[in-house]
Order: structure tokens, then sequence, then C-alpha cells
């Protein structure tokens, strides 16, 4: 396919990405909720826990790709390529996890919903789509999936280990005193399952699928 059609698609990704990340930034500033926090703590720890949520951090590596593929649709290099399938699979998660196990907790409404809607259902929606459509692709090789496997596992690191000093956990299904410690290994390791099928699926789909938007040649 040909960059007129890829980079007006990355560009509107890109800017629908974005202004969701502000709208959703904005009501967290503001004090909105986020999920089930019903008293919002201080300015400071509502940011940090704005950027603590696997949400916001996958939708930020979709942006900082549809951005550079918007400035050119065949845009490659190493560490882009890492940026590119870490965010991928990371918004497919986002999506996933969203609609069976954090939407049945939600009960939003205005701004609050449109913000909930555009991150965990729109922009995975663009960034899958625009991939399969305009890729750029081949891009994935055996070293790129290890490297972008490490950003979720940090992730749940990160999580687990500040969640233990301070007591806030992003998800309800990794809260160990709620959940207790035998459930929360549980989820953990069928997300670990799920990621791994969905490194295996974009790598299997970023070879067997036709070059985009033209041909491109990847490193072996």
């Amino acid at each position: 396919m040909g960059t007129t059609g890829a980079r007006t698609w990355h560009l509107l990704t890109a800017v629908v990405t974005i202004a969701a990340l502000l709208l959703q930034l904005v009501l967290v500033l503001q004090g909105g909720t986020v999920l089930d926090e019903t008293d919002p703590p201080s300015t400071g720890v509502r940011v940090y826990r704005f950027f603590a949520y696997f949400t916001v951090e996958s939708n930020l590596l979709v942006a900082a790709a549809a951005v550079t593929l918007a400035l050119d649709p065949r845009r490659d290099g190493a560490g882009w390529r890492i940026l590119r399938l870490a965010g991928l699979v990371a918004i497919t998660v986002t999506a996933v996890v969203h609609f069976f196990l954090l939407r049945p907790l939600l009960d939003l409404d205005g701004l609050d919903w449109l913000a909930d809607k555009s991150l965990h259902m729109v922009v995975p929606a663009l960034a899958i789509i625009g991939w399969l459509g305009w890729g750029p692709r081949p891009r994935v090789t055996g070293r790129v999936v290890a490297v972008a496997l490490l950003f979720p596992i940090l992730w749940a690191a990160w999580t687990m280990v500040f969640g233990a000093i301070d007591g806030w956990y992003p998800y309800p299904f990794l809260d160990p005193d709620e959940k207790g410690w035998a459930a929360i290994a549980v989820a953990l390791g069928g997300i670990a399952v799920f990621l791994v099928l969905l490194f295996g699926v974009f790598a299997y789909a970023d070879r067997r699928l036709s070059p985009a938007p033209d041909r491109d040649t990847v490193e072996p």
C-alpha cells in the first residue's frame, strides 16, 4: 500500500491518542475518578498514578510510534522497531484486559466515559488496523521481540514493588491485599502467557503479511 494513506492513518492515530491522553490527564488533575478512586490524593500523587497505568504507558508508546510514522511511513531503526512492537502488543493487552476485567468495574459518564473508551477501545483499534493496513513491515526479529518483552516485565516489577511500598496498585486484580497473592500469581501468569502469545502472533504476521507500505527489507 502507498505512503499517502499510511501517513493519513498514522496522523489520525497520533492525534486521537494524544488528545485522549491529554483529556484523561486533565480529568485526573481536576480530581476525576480513576477506576474506583472516590477520594483523589494530592496532585503530585495523581500525576504519578496517571503515568503508572499500563493503559497510559501503552497509549504513549502508540502515540510516539504514530507521530514518527506520520512523518515517515517507512520509518525504521533498531530502537524504533522495539518501540513499535512493544506499543502494538501493549495496546492489544490494554484493550483485552479492559474489556474482560475492568469494564464491569467502571461506571463512567460524560468526559470520563469518552476518555476511557478512547484509550481502551478507539486507540487500540486505530493502532492495530493501521499496522495491518500500512505496517511498516517486515520489522520484527527475534532480538526485537526479546527486548520489547522487557517493557511489560519491567512495568509489572515496578508496579508490584512500589505497590508493596505505598499500598496502591493501578488495577484491582493486582492488589494482593484485596485478592491475595495466589490470585495475583495466577493473574500475572495468565497475562504473561497472553503476552508471549501476542508477541508470537505479531512476529509471525510481520513475516507472513505482505510488505507495507512498500517492499522493505529486514535484517535476519
